[in-house]
């Protein structure tokens, strides 16, 4: 029995299940991957999946299916390096148990993902404004994208009516200079000196003020 065989049930087994507690969407993304790798495998080199070795999924393989997953299959570039995820996250794992394959190793795990351009949506279509304008946070939204200072323009909006709802004791004010003054002789009194007096300016000043 080939080394790749055992590596291949630990990996699942007790890798992916027992130590990472992958969910079950991911070990089936990585079943699916490795599937599809073992039969391109038993396709390039005549060999059934139970006698492939490691040294058999060297780098220009590996290299071939992911090309053949873009131009056989179809698949997106995304879907091609997530399927190359999974094959760099197996052959880490086979890296620890088989040191003896180490090169073959090293040269699978340099392969890196394929860069790609993301879509930026640009436009809404009108499906997608009707179910936007069925409820107030969608319309809301609407105004924003369609004005930039809509959301600044809400906001100051909703401070003013908020601050005329509350009470006028409930509205903090800035001290005045007077006042300000008497927190600062109050703060620089040793402690157990009886408080400061007041002047006559600071009590003409807070009687003005009243």
């Amino acid at each position: 029995m080939s080394a790749l065989a055992p590596t291949l049930q630990a990996f699942f087994t007790d890798r992916l299940a027992r130590q990472r507690q992958a969910s079950g969407h991911t070990i089936a993304a990585y079943r699916d991957a490795v599937k599809l790798l073992l039969v391109f495998a038993e396709r390039q080199t005549g060999k059934p999946p139970s006698r492939l070795d490691i040294a058999d999924l060297d780098a220009p393989l590996i290299g071939a299916f992911l090309n053949q997953l873009e131009t056989s299959r179809g698949n997106s570039t995304r879907t091609r390096n997530a399927r190359l995820a999974a094959i760099h996250s197996l052959f880490r794992y086979a890296a620890l148990r088989h040191p003896e394959d180490a090169a073959v190793i090293a040269r699978v795990l340099a392969i890196p993902p394929k860069r790609f351009d993301k879509a930026l949506i640009t436009y809404l279509t009108e499906q997608e404004i009707t179910n936007l304008a069925r409820n107030d946070q969608g319309r809301t939204a609407l105004r924003t994208l369609a004005n930039p200072d809509a959301k600044r323009l809400e906001k100051l909006l909703f401070r003013r009516l908020r601050g005329r709802t509350q009470p006028r004791t409930a509205i903090r004010k800035s001290p005045s200079p007077a006042e300000r003054a008497a927190t600062k002789l109050a703060a620089a009194a040793p402690a157990g000196a009886p408080a400061p007096k007041t002047t006559t300016k600071t009590k003409t000043a807070i009687s003005s003020k009243k």
